[in-house]
């Protein structure tokens, strides 16, 4: 056997074999590769399959040095030509297609491999009860009709909250590296379409009520999934959101859109029990019990350069306020 019959075996495979003096290089192997596992030998001999016996020379232990001076050996003549050892290739990747990339997805990926590399993120998570949301929801759709998003409150609550923290609306200029305070309002809102994401924008979001906000991302979520979208309608923006919580995603970091300071990225809501708070002068068996609430993770990306801890935490805190009290976005 050569040293390539020896590759084939694992080391496990091979001192078995050698054990039992039998030349395992003959079977299929089930290992890495096709190479025989000490199970492929194990499994042989179960069954009685057939293996060639080892030769004397590859059963043979090693001659030890005897400690009495012997003669020297005749020198022995070198090879006229060099034995080469053969070792099979071995291939670890499997079947694969290239598919091409469509531009879109090449200027996506540039621009954000850009963000990760180029903009000093951080992040700040604050989650948020739900409980109103789905009440104000199911009030509306009974009594007026109207059909809203769990999505569309968070754009409306992000939009006053911006108004409330303008600091967190801004860009920064990629050539001078100055901040632009925005003083308009426009939210980009993520939409997967069959060729990928895509942004486009609600312009002056703050400015807008529900029914309004409803309306314009039906439209542009629609036409953005048949590629109609206008470039001034995609680009641009002065804050992003980005939603998975109707994936089953329950929290989640996005990657900040240059040039725009920063992105809300949220989860779906998921049943948590809520402890009570203490009340003084009540009894242990009169305390507030826990209680079962929908909670959200909301998590903000934003960019170091522009936007602080504090402002960020500022702006976390406002859009808590207007999400857990729906009633004030309807002011």
């Amino acid at each position: 056997r050569d040293v390539a019959d020896e590759f084939v075996l694992m080391p496990s495979a091979r001192h078995l074999s050698q054990s039992k003096g039998v030349d395992a290089t003959v079977l299929v192997g089930t290992g890495k590769g096709g190479r025989v596992t000490k199970g492929d030998v194990l499994a042989a001999l179960a069954n009685g399959t057939e293996m060639p016996p080892l030769s004397s020379s590859a059963t043979a232990p090693a001659v030890e040095t005897a400690a009495t001076p012997q003669a020297a050996a005749a020198p022995v003549a070198a090879a006229s030509t060099p034995v080469v050892a053969t070792i099979p290739e071995i291939s670890t990747e499997g079947a694969y297609e290239d598919v091409p990339n469509n531009n879109m997805r090449k200027v996506i990926a540039k621009r954000l491999t850009e963000s990760k590399r180029d903009v000093p993120h951080f992040y700040t998570s604050m989650e948020v009860e739900l409980d109103e949301v789905m009440a104000l929801r199911k009030s509306l759709a009974s009594k007026h009709d109207v059909k809203v998003s769990v999505n569309d409150l968070i754009i409306r609550s992000s939009a006053l909250a911006l108004r409330d923290v303008p600091e967190v609306n801004a860009t920064i200029e990629p050539k001078s590296g100055n901040l632009r305070a925005r003083d308009n309002i426009d939210i980009s809102v993520a939409v997967a379409t069959p060729t990928g994401l895509i942004t486009p924008i609600v312009p002056n979001t703050d400015e807008k009520g529900l029914s309004e906000i409803t309306s314009a991302v039906r439209d542009l979520a629609g036409r953005a999934r048949e590629g109609k979208l206008k470039p001034e309608e995609y680009q641009g923006g002065t804050f992003c959101i980005s939603n998975l919580g109707m994936f089953g995603i329950d929290e989640f970091s996005a990657v900040i859109n240059p040039p725009q300071a920063a992105i809300l990225a949220v989860g779906g809501g998921t049943k948590r029990i809520v402890p009570a708070p203490y009340v003084d002068g009540v009894t242990k068996e009169d305390q507030p019990k826990p209680v079962i609430r929908t909670v959200m993770t909301a998590r903000l990306s934003a960019d170091r350069r522009v936007v602080d801890e504090a402002t960020a935490a500022l702006f976390m805190s406002a859009f808590k306020h207007y999400l857990s009290k729906p009633h004030l976005l309807m002011l």
